[in-house]
């Protein structure tokens, strides 16, 4: 069992950048991937960024592609989801979870509280 802590969200003008955290506990951490969703007021949750258990592939959103990097410190348990160049779109609740790839898609389990990230224009 694995227990999700997020946190790093707030309030940023467009243009600025935040960093996610998200520290988990258990010692399997490094062994799954791990990835980050999010969920805007009155829309479906969709995913963001997902890493490897190495650290060494990730994957992205197309919406998201270029300005948010997603990286790992199995030393930590923790990811992190750097997000530069925020735009008002992107203001959502993120939540980090254990994600696993089926085809195309990604589906994530063991969720955290989420961190609300507020973009202003």
């Amino acid at each position: 069992q694995v227990h999700l802590v997020e946190s790093g969200g707030g309030l940023v003008q467009a243009g600025g950048s935040l960093r996610l955290s998200c520290a988990a506990s258990g010692r399997t951490f490094s062994s799954f991937a791990m990835g980050w969703f999010r969920q805007a007021p009155g829309k479906e949750r969709e995913f963001v960024a997902a890493i490897s258990w190495s650290g060494v592939n990730t994957d992205y959103a197309d919406s998201v592609k270029g300005r948010f990097t997603i990286s790992r410190d199995n030393a930590k348990n923790t990811v992190y989801l750097q997000m530069n160049s925020l735009k008002p779109e992107d203001a959502a609740v993120y939540y980090c979870a254990k994600v696993v790839k089926y085809g195309s898609a990604w589906s994530g389990s063991a969720w955290g509280q989420g961190t609300q990230v507020t973009v202003s224009s």
